[in-house]
């Protein structure tokens, strides 16, 4: 397989896309949690009744994998290596991954709609799209959630709404959440204040893959904690609109960093481009360190030949999972740091070629 037929199939549509505010906002993320009446949440399953779920879930959405092209996949017939390039594609949770042995996801074709089956909740519906669309994504998933709903029998209170394995889903079991690169407000140490704030209405910051993951390469994901007493709309308009004020924030941080240290910044970006160009072993948290001040140098217009949509590959393609399925299997973390260097010179060597 050649790196680039292994790099145009690995891709997900929403990286390969430009959406509004990608320079910050790299994705918008719908997820609704849903259960099915008369089966036991997915906390407390036992294999029977796990496996029953998915035999019913796959039966009534069929049409889904006959017409619209879902791919049906097994947790259980999955290598973990495939399982870890799910996640590293967002395609599916680390949850699902990790600690369902008797779970299941439908997957559309261009990877923006998951099904995912026996995570914490019978039903977890995800929408993924570039840019700052939660809207857009919001309206993806509600249709495809009016389907599911037609073929199966959610479990719903009339008072409380949708009911969840966590008590905090409960409500809409709504997750809307933006994955943001805000390199500016890390340089200028304003994180560490905004963080809690955001706090304070409702939403929570955490890494790029989700909870208890790290902010490698100044990424973060913000999303509301709050899903009862609040319509879907209202929180996705709340979430957007905080979001916004923290495009802002950033903006104006990029423009002190100029004005302040105009010289020192564009040595930092092109060092980090050295480094990305010539290293012959590199860690992850290092290349997301790199990738992160390229990113910022072409946003900021001191790089002209490269493109950011390399980067949110390389950002994906340079994961442990990725590295060792393009190997063909498990490598020693040393290995990895040797193939993660060749692989982002090529990548860059690809691009120049182009240019």
């Amino acid at each position: 397989m050649s790196l680039k037929h292994f790099i145009d199939r690995a891709l997900s549509s929403w990286m390969d896309e430009t959406g509004p505010e990608t320079d910050i906002v790299l994705s918008s993320r719908i997820r609704l949690a849903r259960n099915l009446n008369d089966h036991l949440f997915p906390t407390i399953l036992k294999q029977e009744e796990a496996n029953e779920i998915i035999e019913e879930v796959e039966q009534h959405l069929s049409r889904l994998r006959d017409e619209e092209g879902y791919e049906f996949i097994k947790m259980s017939e999955l290598q973990p290596l495939e399982k870890r390039v799910l996640v590293e594609k967002h395609a599916i949770s680390p949850l699902l991954a990790e600690d369902s042995p008797f779970g299941a996801c439908l997957l559309s074709q261009d990877e923006k709609l998951s099904i995912m089956i026996n995570e914490e909740d019978h039903i977890r519906i995800q929408c993924m799209l570039s840019g700052l669309q939660l809207a857009e994504a919001l309206n993806m998933a509600n249709k495809l959630d009016d389907y599911i709903e037609q073929q199966l029998d959610y479990a719903f209170d009339e008072k409380k709404g949708y009911l969840t394995s966590c008590p905090t889903n409960t409500g809409t079991g709504l997750r809307a959440s933006v994955m943001m690169h805000l390199p500016g407000l890390v340089l200028t140490q304003q994180m560490k204040n905004i963080v809690p704030a955001i706090n304070q209405l409702g939403l929570v910051v955490r890494g790029i893959y989700g909870e208890g993951s790290e902010a490698l390469g100044d990424i973060f994901q913000i999303s509301n904690q709050i899903t009862l007493g609040k319509s879907e709309v209202d929180i996705v308009e709340d979430l957007k609109s905080v979001v916004e004020q923290i495009i802002t924030q950033e903006r104006l941080a990029r423009e002190a960093l100029v004005k302040a240290s105009n010289i020192q910044l564009e040595d930092r970006v092109f060092r980090s481009l050295g480094v990305l160009e010539n290293a012959r072993i590199i860690e992850l948290k290092e290349a997301a360190r790199c990738l992160s001040d390229v990113r910022l140098g072409i946003d900021l217009g001191y790089i002209k030949n490269i493109s950011t949509t390399i980067l949110n590959e390389l950002m994906i393609l340079t994961q442990p999972g990725f590295l060792q399925q393009y190997a063909g299997g498990e490598m020693r973390a040393e290995e990895r740091d040797q193939r993660r260097a060749s692989f982002i010179r090529d990548r860059l060597n690809m691009e120049k070629d182009k240019a």
